[in-house]
């Protein structure tokens, strides 16, 4: 009775237990992440969302600020969010790879941002995916959104 009920219980514990290690531990290397945004990237999956001046999936406005204070303000908004933090860029840079896990399991997305100078102040180009999986189930989307208004 005992082995029947380690292995019942046992086991899917422990391999939901080494699927949360595994999404947690794996290393995130900046090389791969940390990309220019000047040509347009797509992971191939509904798990990405662009925000662009132009041929994105949510148009970026011109902000009445310079490219560096605008870059400020992203950051100072991206980690302000739980579970994030920077893993390559700067803001001085104009440039910067955030790195947001899920609450529960961790699963990381990724978000870079490039600010850059536009008549009148500055714009940004901005993408935000998913390391794992197919979908996001429209986070990324919405992460998108909520920052554009929050910079507003």
């Amino acid at each position: 009775m005992r082995l029947i009920l380690a292995v019942t219980f046992g086991l899917p514990l422990l391999a939901a237990l080494a699927f949360a290690g595994f999404i947690r531990l794996a290393p995130l290397d900046p090389a791969r992440w940390h990309v220019s945004l000047a040509e347009p990237r797509r992971t191939g999956k509904p798990n990405d969302v662009r925000l662009r001046p132009e041929g994105g999936d949510i148009a970026a406005p011109v902000f009445a600020l310079p490219p560096a204070d605008l870059a400020a303000k992203i950051a100072a908004l991206a980690l302000a969010e739980p579970h994030t933090r920077l893993l390559a860029g700067s803001v001085a840079e104009q440039h910067m790879t955030f790195v947001q896990r899920s609450a529960l399991w961790g699963f990381p997305d990724l978000i870079t941002v490039e600010t850059l100078p536009a008549p009148g102040g500055a714009t940004l180009r901005l993408w935000s995916r998913a390391r794992f999986g197919y979908s996001d189930f429209g986070v990324n989307r919405a992460r998108a959104t909520r920052w554009l208004a929050a910079l507003h």
